[in-house]
């Protein structure tokens, strides 16, 4: 087991395009770090770097405490699953699997009994003589995860392992892995596009925007306590809505278009920061399951108009209307100074009709506050 240092990393091309600026991040041992982060964040480009298949600019990237620079990604002892698995179509699963070992010239028993180790834990056991054509999608990705598993390497590197199957089959693989890479112990990064398998399976995760390092977090400190607008829309779904408000002097409210929103004395005092924009406007974000169709018994209401309902199952999502200026987040396109829009999410049944108004009760203490130059959190 090794822990991976990568310190104020920065890859430049050729033609002056930046895809990584001056990163620094750690991996602990045992660690499942996933890099998530919309396309063209720069997150395949870091990992392809960590395995040494991409030169670095500058910066020091360190694997079990040894700077690996100049090591071939051989060297490096790493092993990597790759999106499309990247099997041998020629070999059985068994061959596939203990490619590497025999590569090292191992013996033929040391393969056998490592192979059959490997197949057992991923319950391949019984498709050892199967050809990759012969099996799904979800056995591919746990042979290709079997062959990066046998060579029993410092680190783990997965660029969106899982993008190629069904969405059933996503859910079922997400547990397997995370179940797996905790059993192993070997520090992991994880890299996905997809914000909710970041959430649900990363211990800690790293939010990137062009090259940039946003936040990195545990799930649950991204969702309550993001620290621009950007991580705020981007983790959680629906994203978070943001409106462009005022405060009042006192900071007793806040005014939304034609509305207003009252703040407690209990949420000013969470949010000193406030103390600064009295009279001044802000950016405000509300998530969309902080939002209930009726009056909030300790908090405050927002009207607006129903304007499309998505139903999904179990709950219903609500997008709605206001006369309020919304706020896009960077990379999230236009929409600074239009007419918001927002969505709520609301149990199945509520009485909501498209084109009527809606009543939503606000939880004061679920607001989120950005400073509309900056995008920062207050």
């Amino acid at each position: 087991m090794a822990t991976v240092e990568i310190d104020r990393v920065s890859k430049t091309y050729r033609h002056g395009v930046e895809a990584i600026h001056e990163l620094s991040l750690t991996i602990n041992e045992g660690e499942l770090m996933v890099l998530v982060g919309p396309s063209g964040c720069g997150k395949t480009t870091l990992l392809r770097m960590v395995a040494g298949l991409e030169e670095i600019s500058s910066g020091q990237i360190r694997i079990g405490g040894r700077v690996v620079n100049d090591l071939s990604p051989k060297e490096r002892d790493i092993a990597m699953v790759f999106q499309n698995y990247a099997l041998y179509p020629h070999l059985t699963v068994a061959e596939n699997i203990g490619f590497s070992l025999r590569v090292r010239r191992q013996s033929k028993q040391q393969i056998a009994e490592k192979v059959r180790a490997v197949a057992g834990l991923l319950g391949l056991t019984e498709w050892l003589d199967r050809r990759p054509g012969q099996l799904s999608g979800g056995q591919r990705q746990r042979v290709a995860m079997g062959r990066a598993i046998v060579r029993e390497p410092k680190v783990f590197l997965m660029d969106e392992p899982l993008s190629n199957l069904d969405a059933r089959l996503r859910v079922q693989m997400r547990a397997e892995v995370s179940s797996l890479q905790r059993r192993l112990g070997v520090a992991t990064i994880y890299v996905t596009h997809d914000q909710t398998e970041a959430m649900t399976m990363g211990d800690r995760v790293a939010v990137l925007l062009d090259g940039v390092l946003q936040q990195c977090a545990s799930p649950q400190e991204l969702y309550q306590r993001p620290v621009n607008e950007f991580v705020a829309t981007f983790i959680g779904s629906p994203a978070m809505n943001l409106y462009r408000a005022t405060l009042a002097p006192d900071r007793s409210r806040i005014t939304l278009g034609s509305q207003e929103l009252s703040l407690s004395p209990e949420v000013a005092a969470e949010h000193p920061r406030l103390a600064e924009y009295g009279g001044r406007q802000m950016v405000v974000g509300i998530r969309p399951e902080h939002l209930v169709a009726a009056p909030a018994r300790d908090g405050t209401v927002l009207r607006a108009k129903a304007e499309l309902l998505e139903a999904l199952g179990p709950e219903v999502l609500v997008h709605f209307s206001l006369d309020a200026p919304m706020v896009a987040a960077p990379g999230q396109g236009p929409g600074a100074g239009r007419q918001a829009w927002g969505v709520a999410r609301t149990e199945a049944g509520t009485p909501i009709a498209v084109g009527a108004g809606v009543t939503f009760g606000v939880l004061p203490g679920q607001l989120h506050f950005f400073d509309p130059e900056s995008g920062l959190s207050l």
